[in-house]
């Protein structure tokens, strides 16, 4: 049984993204929307982190949100997926549950 986890909130702001990845189970998926596109940026105080993480979870950022916020996809981790909102209704369809943590 996999999960899809959508965090939404900056990981500068609060532990979510963090909480959300100690959490996450071999299989799963992190999808970052809204301002926690900050949490893919390469070089940030939780790239570490998310990296550690990106092996045995699948992690996203929606492409949108990180456009929006005037992130380029050359300043994302490569271990980062960036999706549009087809991909995001896909990561639905595919996994068994979602989680968000907010």
């Amino acid at each position: 049984m996999s999960t899809l986890h959508t965090v939404n909130k900056s990981p500068f702001a609060n532990q979510s993204l963090l909480s959300c990845l100690g959490h996450c189970k071999n299989g799963d998926a992190v999808l970052m929307i809204e301002d926690a596109v900050y949490g893919a940026l390469a070089g940030s105080g939780v790239a570490e982190a998310v990296k550690a993480h990106a092996g045995t979870v699948s992690i996203y950022v929606l492409s949108e949100d990180a456009a929006a916020r005037g992130i380029a996809d050359d300043r994302l981790l490569s271990e980062i997926t960036g999706i549009g909102y087809d991909g995001f209704v896909d990561l639905v369809a595919t996994h068994d549950r979602t989680q968000n943590w907010l």
